[in-house]
């Protein structure tokens, strides 16, 4: 057993698992305060319902988030600490403004939202909701800072064998991070908009085999109401999902079109910062143009891809330069080029030291995974790719004020909830994947015996052993296990409530209605229920 794949491991599992929590939370958290907002200015009924629904659903996840997100802080010191030794000195100033600047601000406002419902005066209560939906947004930036300089190290230099901060102002605008933003950002509001239009979806469908609502001989909505279930499926019921599944495709679509752009960018900066990543990702094993759509490994090779047994299927010429340089004419380096540049810049072979363990004195892999980083980059894409297509195509199938009453369709729109998810996180499983060897990627900038970076093997704890790490793997797997069921099972309960999971009284005739809400105004903590 191997102490640095298993911890490898555990911080792959611990993080995609609390990253599918992250982008819904920033996305949906600004989605809620616009909605309130709307609620405020119009006085209609839709909105507020709109409000505390999907409210509901951002405390759920929110919460989640937070369970989830604090066995990261502790992994850095239990499976990580000749890392955390070496970038501590860098990672002090952004991790501390994320809690105490972000996260602190977000909860603490997130609590007066939740407490503030008919306490608050109204505009000061949609003031809360707005603070810590930004500050959700200013806490993934600094995130983002700490992990850009893992994926361009600037602003630092090498004292004692530590990464010392030497300029703040470089760290927090380091062009990584700056490009970085706007995509995660943009992915995270991609993960809010099929989410909303998935959950609409099945309640419009819902109504539609309930025979709540019909269409005319022209397939218009008519829409109705079934006073036995109360006002959660009376009219403004249904302007609560119409409206937010159309809402939903526009976030969706917007957030698609910003996605492209930034990813753009960001791949550009990618082929100059960390080539062989990019390269990794094309299968590109010779210098040229051509962007690959299918390269094929050889299926009887043992242990990963490499050069010597990929066949190219299917290329588009020129597209690898345009997404590398703007033009469709300069050649972008491979495979092969770029290993023995690498090997020349930072050695054949680890160093002989006692700190990297069984590694001391190996030869170096700079390629990194090929299948992960080729079909990660494409599962990327085309997950996107489809949220986008499935919300342009949801827009036009209900432009007559309905879905169409067709059970497959159903289900593939509430299945389709999940593609965003897995965009985001294919898209940071390549990100940090292709950075291998390195956990901090060198600065291609920087030269001679200052350069800063590390390598994975140097970074794992040295005291820890294969057993204590399998352990600890096996027991964090198993209560994120539970948490994803308690996180689903919750989810699924009040998604099926519709809106009257989240406001009860709208269960209830009109004299227990008003006896519910007094007794609910009396209680500060209703809505969390």
């Amino acid at each position: 057993m191997d102490v640095l794949e298993i911890a490898r491991w555990q911080f792959g599992i611990t993080t995609v698992y609390h990253f599918l929590m992250v982008p819904l939370t920033i996305g949906l958290g600004l989605v809620v305060a616009v909605l309130q907002t709307v609620w405020l200015r119009t006085g209609n009924e839709q909105w507020l319902r709109m409000t505390k629904f999907w409210g509901k659903l951002f405390l759920i996840n929110f919460i989640m988030g937070v369970a989830t997100g604090i066995v990261q802080e502790f992994q850095f010191g239990m499976a990580w600490s000749e890392y955390s030794r070496f970038v501590g000195d860098v990672f002090g100033a952004p991790l501390a403004m994320e809690a105490l600047l972000a996260f602190f601000v977000e909860s603490t406002f997130l609590g007066l939202w939740i407490f503030g419902w008919k306490k608050l005066p109204a505009k000061l209560h949609l003031a809360t909701i707005w603070i810590a939906s930004l500050a959700s947004i200013l806490s993934a930036y600094f995130i983002l800072v700490a992990n850009s300089w893992m994926q361009h190290p600037v602003g630092t230099e090498i004292i004692d064998g530590r990464a010392v901060m030497t300029d703040a102002w470089a760290v927090f605008t380091n062009n990584t991070a700056l490009v970085t933003f706007p995509h995660t950002i943009f992915g995270a509001f991609a993960v809010a908009g099929g989410f909303l239009l998935g959950i609409s979806w099945f309640h419009l469908y819902r109504r539609r085999s309930e025979g709540v609502d019909t269409v005319d001989a022209q397939g218009k909505v008519i829409v109705g109401e079934d006073v036995s279930k109360g006002r959660n499926r009376d009219r403004t019921d249904y302007k609560v999902w119409i409206t937010s599944l159309r809402i939903g495709a526009v976030v969706a679509l917007v957030s698609f079109t910003g996605v492209a752009f930034s990813g753009h960018s960001q791949a550009q900066l990618m082929f100059e910062q960390q080539p062989l990543k990019m390269a990794a990702a094309e299968a590109a094993c010779h210098d040229g143009t051509g962007f690959s759509v299918l390269t094929i490994g050889d299926i009887r090779g043992a242990g990963a891809t490499t050069c010597d047994d990929v066949t190219a299927v299917f290329e588009l010429p020129g597209l690898l330069s345009f997404l590398a340089n703007n033009d469709f004419n300069t050649p972008v380096k491979g495979v092969n080029t770029l290993i023995p540049e690498y090997q020349e810049k930072y050695g054949t072979h680890y160093p002989q030291e006692e700190y990297l363990g069984q590694y001391a004195g190996q030869e170096i892999n700079y390629l990194p995974v090929m299948e992960v980083t080729y079909w990660g980059f494409r599962l990327m894409i085309t997950l996107g790719g489809l949220s986008a297509v499935a919300a342009a195509v949801a827009l036009w199938l209900t432009r007559k004020g309905t879905v169409p009453h067709n059970k497959w369709i159903s289900r593939l729109a509430v299945a389709g909830i999940a593609a965003p998810f897995g965009a985001n996180a294919f898209g940071w499983i390549f990100t940090e994947m292709g950075r291998q060897p390195f956990v901090v990627a060198p600065n291609p900038q920087f030269s001679g015996i200052d350069q800063v970076f590390m390598f994975t093997a140097a970074a794992v704890s040295p005291t820890v052993s294969a057993g204590e790490m399998l352990f600890s793997t096996i027991l964090l797997t198993l209560i994120y296990a539970v948490l994803l069921v308690v996180e689903l099972v919750l989810l699924t309960r009040y998604v099926r409530g519709g809106v009257a999971s989240a406001m009860p009284e709208l269960n209830h005739s009109t004299d227990a209605q008003n006896d519910d809400q007094d007794k609910h105004d009396g209680d500060v903590l209703a809505f969390a229920y």
